[in-house]
C-alpha cells in the first residue's frame, strides 16, 4: 500500500479525526509546541524536510502520512432516501474541488460524485483546499456521468444541472426530495449529453457585471436552499 501525504494544520487534524489511518505525523518545532491535540510520536523535523514531504512550502509546520482516499461506490449514495448530492462533470482545478467538497460537508450533503477521467482526483492539495473537510465527505467516482444520471433516475431523486442558459431560477425548484446538483467546470460549464440527462436546470440569476460564479460558490447557492427547504418543509 503506497503512502499518500495531507499537509497544512486542518488537513492534518481532519485526518486525525477521519476515515483513513494516519500512518505517521511530521511537525516542526513550532507547531508541535502549539497543537495540544497532535498524538503522541509525532516526528519534529526542519521545515526544508517539511516541504520536501509536502511537496509545498505552504504546510503550516504539519505533514502527515495517510493510506489512500477512500472512495465510496456511488451506488451507495444514489441509494439513499432523500439523499442530497453534487456531482461535478470533469472540474479539473484541484482548489475548486477542494471548496466544493468544502461546502458539501459544511451543509451536511451526502455526498460528492466526480468523474473518474479529466477530473480533479482527492490530493493532498484537495485536502488543503477543503480545509480538511474531504476527509468527512463521501466521494464516489464514476466512469460517465450522463449514464449514471440516467440509471439512477427513479421517483423521489431528481437531478438539476446548474445552468446560466435556464428558465426557471434554482430557488423556484422543489429540492425536499432525493437532490443531485450537477455543475460543471468553470468556463466550459456541463457537457451537453451531461446537461440533457438531467430532469430539470437550476439557474442562479445574476445581477452585476460577470456571468457566472465560481463553482464551489455556485454549490453553496444551491445546497443551502436545499437545506433551508427542507428545514421549513
Amino acid at each position: 500500500m503506497t503512502a499518500e501525504v495531507v499537509y497544512g494544520t486542518h488537513p492534518v487534524r481532519e485526518a486525525l479525526r477521519g476515515r483513513r489511518q494516519v500512518l505517521r505525523v511530521y511537525c516542526s518545532d513550532r507547531a508541535a509546541r502549539g497543537a495540544d491535540w497532535l498524538p503522541a510520536g509525532v516526528e519534529v523535523v526542519s521545515a526544508q524536510r517539511l516541504s520536501e514531504l509536502a511537496g509545498s512550502e505552504d504546510h503550516q509546520g504539519l505533514v502527515a502520512e495517510v493510506t489512500p482516499y477512500p472512495y465510496v461506490d456511488a451506488n451507495r449514495l444514489l441509494e439513499r432516501d432523500r439523499a442530497l448530492l453534487v456531482a461535478l462533470d470533469e472540474v479539473t482545478d484541484p482548489h475548486n474541488l477542494g471548496a466544493v467538497a468544502r461546502v458539501c460537508e459544511g451543509a451536511g450533503a451526502d455526498g460528492l460524485l466526480i468523474t473518474r477521467r479529466r477530473s480533479a482526483a482527492v490530493t493532498a492539495a484537495v485536502c488543503r483546499a477543503s480545509a480538511g473537510a474531504v476527509e468527512h465527505l463521501e466521494i464516489a467516482q464514476v466512469e460517465n456521468l450522463a449514464d449514471m444520471l440516467i440509471r439512477a433516475r427513479r421517483p423521489g431523486l431528481w437531478s438539476y444541472a446548474a445552468d446560466a442558459e435556464g428558465d426557471l431560477p434554482y430557488d423556484r425548484n422543489d429540492y425536499r426530495d432525493g437532490t443531485v446538483f450537477v455543475l460543471g467546470a468553470e468556463g466550459r460549464g456541463l457537457r451537453p449529453r451531461v446537461r440533457d440527462s438531467c430532469d430539470a436546470a437550476a439557474t442562479i440569476p445574476m445581477r452585476g457585471r460577470v456571468e457566472s460564479l465560481n463553482v464551489g460558490t455556485a454549490a453553496a447557492v444551491l445546497l443551502f436552499e436545499a437545506v433551508r427547504q427542507r428545514r421549513d418543509g
